[in-house]
């Protein structure tokens, strides 16, 4: 789906490509013009063209069309840079054009890889292997993060003891798996009087998981419900 800033970028961009071209005007140039009005007219439509062409490659990198955010090479303008050589030793500061011809000199590229850091840091290192060695750490530690979900039990103020016993083994179930458990003890017409009376009720039930799980957030009330937040107890 397209952004709404998208959108408005878009349409700006084509708002002003299209009133610049109108302010240029048309160009005709026929045997009453004179040669100085030609001229002058293929300079404006010159410039108007280079306009144009600029505003589109422009608005192509900002709908994320660049290749790379990592600058390499003759891309990177700093006067001074702390290097990092092909092994990982640590060559020190020096002038990026000196950094540059280290690069060259090892047929490798000059890589910034800590842009933010002053002054900033640029490895010595072939840019296809480490660009590649960098997109499969990224998929390892994508497929290691664990996507934790919230799982709901949902309780009554009289709820028997059987149901309370399967409600609490279903909650350690998922806790076990990692997840976060929220209980939510629900309300109906006169119980809505007695609230407070059954906050017990989720207390026993946190008591009864202690071995494995803690409480993320107390027993707070929500309109008709009071709801309890368990996590994973960690080791």
């Amino acid at each position: 789906m397209i952004s709404y800033l998208s959108v408005l970028r878009t349409r700006t961009t084509k708002q002003s490509i299209h009133s610049h071209l109108t302010a240029i005007g048309p160009v005709s140039v026929n045997s009453s013009e004179s040669l100085k009005g030609g001229a002058a007219a293929a300079v404006r439509l010159g410039r108007g063209l280079f306009w144009w062409i600029a505003m589109l490659s422009t608005f192509f990198m900002m709908e994320g069309k660049a290749i790379s955010d990592l600058m390499i090479n003759e891309q990177i303008r700093d006067k001074e840079v702390r290097v990092i050589g092909e092994n990982g030793e640590q060559l020190g500061i020096m002038p990026v054009k000196e950094a540059q011809r280290l690069a060259e000199e090892a047929g490798v590229d000059l890589v910034k890889i800590a842009p933010t850091a002053k002054p900033p840091v640029c490895k010595i290192v072939d840019y296809g292997k480490f660009k590649y060695e960098q997109t499969r750490k990224e998929k390892e530690a994508r497929k290691k993060q664990k996507v934790i979900e919230v799982k709901e039990i949902r309780l009554s103020p009289n709820i028997d003891t059987n149901d309370l016993n399967t409600k609490v083994n279903a909650a350690r179930k998922f806790l076990t798996k990692g997840d976060k458990v929220k209980i939510t003890l629900r309300f109906r017409g006169r119980e809505m009087a007695h609230m407070n009376n059954s906050k017990h009720i989720l207390d026993d039930f946190a008591s009864s998981l202690s071995d494995i799980a803690v409480v993320e957030k107390p027993p707070k009330v929500e309109g008709r419900s009071m709801t309890m937040f368990l996590t994973e107890k960690r080791s």
